[in-house]
């Protein structure tokens, strides 16, 4: 098992090179310009400041920009960290969802990931942007101003069937989460029929998935105060995307949140009527809305997170990873991310 940690913002360079130091395998920078800091600047920072962990987007949104555009950025850090570096790609949850968007279409994101994956293979690819077809490749590679010498892993994210069958067939790895990914044994299976389209074998390919990490301490309980505060925004991300979902196409969530899900869809339905519906994803990953932490109970933590003391936490990693699953990564929350980058280094990576 490989272990994670994901930075969102220029101040949080110094997290990743303490990460470094004590053991983590790999960072992740996410891509949400209408929350965080720019993801290829956060990165460039953490390639430049780190000599050992792999560092990638987790994950870049290509909507966001052209995919030359995308290719030449991660190129680009490859250059400051060669061989270290892989690209992270996901259709944009929270980053579109955040300036009023939906998340991309599963043949516009083929696309991109077919255009990014031959610029970097140093291929001619045929682009089309505003009408226009034309082939493309990078150019003035001798100058040294990116590097594409160094393969780069692409990483496909993906929550449904559809996506993890693309990443099998054009992808390096598979980015999902738990639970709303759905069980690794599942998600191989989709990306095992990808490959099996392109004709391809996933021998070498890699799984990891974001989860949401709970590490109680000796004393505590699902429902104690800091447990509830500490797990809730990351565990509120799940509900939000999918009464997302809910809301743009009609599509009813798993059935494990049927316990709360009526309930929510009122608080919604009402919280909507009184402010813009993008504002529901400002509290991702950084605080948890007071409004929606009566929706944070030990049912729904145990359904959404991986949680537990050290031990019980170390089972369940083994057990997904004897499920397939290659590595994974969580987001603290803002003002316990140095705490729990060490405690979870010393108390589980030390120990697995």
């Amino acid at each position: 098992m490989q272990f994670g940690i994901s930075v969102s913002e220029v101040d949080q360079v110094d997290l990743v090179v303490r990460a470094e130091e004590v053991g983590y395998d790999f960072c992740w920078v996410w891509d949400s310009p209408m929350i965080r800091s720019n993801l290829w600047a956060v990165m460039a920072l953490v390639a430049d400041r780190t000599s050992r962990i792999r560092v990638g987007s987790g994950v870049a949104v290509p909507a966001l920009r052209m995919a030359p555009v995308t290719a030449n950025a991660i190129a680009t850090i490859n250059r400051l960290a060669p061989g270290r570096t892989f690209l992270g790609v996901g259709t944009g949850n929270t980053a579109l969802r955040a300036m009023g968007q939906v998340p991309m279409k599963i043949a516009d994101y083929a696309e991109h990931i077919r255009v990014i994956k031959g610029l970097l293979a140093g291929e001619t690819v045929d682009y089309e942007a505003n009408g226009i077809t034309h082939p493309i490749h990078f150019q003035s590679l001798e100058l040294g101003h990116i590097d594409i010498e160094h393969p780069i892993p692409i990483h496909v994210g993906g929550f449904g069937p559809r996506s993890q069958a693309l990443a099998g067939e054009l992808g390096d790895g598979l980015i999902t989460g738990l639970p709303r990914g759905g069980a690794i044994s599942d998600s191989l299976a989709h990306v095992k029929r990808g490959a099996d389209r392109a004709n391809r074998t996933i021998d070498n390919f890699e799984t990891t998935a974001l989860i949401n990490l709970l590490m109680l301490r000796p004393d505590e309980t699902l429902e104690s105060d800091r447990v509830v505060e500490e797990i809730g925004s990351s565990m509120m991300v799940n509900l939000h995307y999918m009464y997302d979902l809910f809301r743009e196409t009609g599509i009813e969530p798993p059935s494990y949140v049927d316990p709360i899900w009526e309930e929510y869809v009122a608080f919604r339905a009402k919280r909507d009527g009184e402010r813009d519906v993008t504002e529901a994803h400002g509290s991702h990953y950084g605080h948890l809305d007071p409004e929606e932490a009566r929706f944070v109970t030990p049912e729904t933590i145990g359904i959404f997170c991986v949680a537990g003391q050290p031990g019980d936490i170390i089972e369940q990693l083994h057990e997904l990873e004897k499920q397939g699953l290659d590595g994974i990564n969580f987001i603290a929350p803002s003002d316990r991310q140095a705490e729990m980058c060490d405690e979870f280094a010393e108390q589980v990576i030390a120990r697995y």
